[in-house]
């Protein structure tokens, strides 16, 4: 409720010195205005955002893993430019990530990467990101300058509190070591100390390379398989899907929840929400707020019809 005040309070003080620059031909008294209007538009927007954060587990640690489609160093170059879209806007958020494993593609980017991010609200602000992402280029790759279709899919599992029960047997996980991948000097390439995690009943597969102790990467590998057993579980329960590898559409035309054409024209648009933005770059560039809170207001409404 202070929150609320403090606002309501402010906007009472604009209000005032409002009918002062109008009385008055002091252009610092509009510099002033100008200023608080912008800065409160900001903070009511933020507030907006965090309301309708309220759903279970939104306030967590997000695990999110990006995948390229069909479509081989086209794709796998798509996939490296959403993981450097969505480190961009966690930069601007505020938030810590952590790419915690990695596989290259064959000639540029990324085959998949799976990556945390930690902060207030992480789960809740990258759920709205889940799904399949579609980008229409001149391609960097193709000598004849032709234009190309390429598909990633995006999806986020909130990290569960250590307070959260999952159960899981030893005898239903196979754990597998190999030699890691990604950087880490000589000493990550001379031991054994990647960990894959198989969760037999389940099919999920983890794998974590980023740290040079095994046992850390076991650490981080059990968690990311806790919080996905829990999610499949929960979607089971609450019968809005049987199980999520169920729920992964296939990656190709007309699954997308969002396409980003950067040629012939530049736009990038939400096919749930309906927003469009023609500042293509700046979105590329991690500006996804404005999506991000169509998104939320969407889940809202749809919530209110159920």
């Amino acid at each position: 409720m202070k929150r609320w005040q403090d606002k309501e309070k402010e906007l009472e003080e604009i209000l005032i010195l409002t009918d002062i620059a109008r009385e008055g031909e002091d252009p610092e008294d509009a510099d002033e205005l100008g200023r608080r209007v912008e800065a409160l538009d900001k903070e009511l927007d933020a507030y907006e955002i965090e309301r309708m954060l309220g759903a279970e587990n939104d306030k967590e640690n997000a695990i999110v893993y990006i995948n390229a489609g069909a479509g081989g160093t086209e794709a796998q170059d798509w996939a490296e430019m959403l993981l450097r879209m969505y480190l961009k806007w966690a930069e601007k958020k505020g938030f810590e990530s952590e790419v915690v494993d990695l596989l290259p593609g064959d000639e540029a980017g990324v085959k998949n990467v799976t990556f945390l991010l930690k902060g207030a609200y992480a789960y809740g602000y990258m759920k709205c990101e889940s799904g399949i992402h579609r980008l229409v280029r001149i391609s960097p790759f193709d000598a004849n300058a032709r234009r190309h279709t390429s598909f990633a899919s995006v999806y986020s599992y909130p990290e569960l509190p250590e307070d959260i029960q999952v159960d899981i047997r030893e005898e239903d996980l196979r754990v597998d070591t190999f030699r890691s991948s990604g950087p880490g000097g000589q000493h990550v390439n001379r031991t054994e100390s990647a960990i894959r995690i198989t969760h037999l009943p389940t099919g999920i597969v983890v794998q974590c390379q980023n740290e040079r102790s095994q046992h850390k990467n076991r650490a981080i590998a059990m968690a990311i398989l806790k919080s996905r057993i829990y999610e499949l579980e929960k979607r089971k329960q609450e019968e809005k899907a049987s199980a999520i590898n169920k729920e992964k559409k296939e990656i190709a035309w007309g699954s997308q929840i969002r396409s980003y054409t950067l040629h012939p024209y530049k736009l990038i648009k939400d096919h749930r929400t309906k927003l469009e933005e023609p500042r293509a770059e700046s979105v590329l560039d991690g500006d996804l707020d404005p999506f991000v809170k169509a998104c939320l207001l969407h889940l809202t409404f749809e919530k209110k019809k159920d």
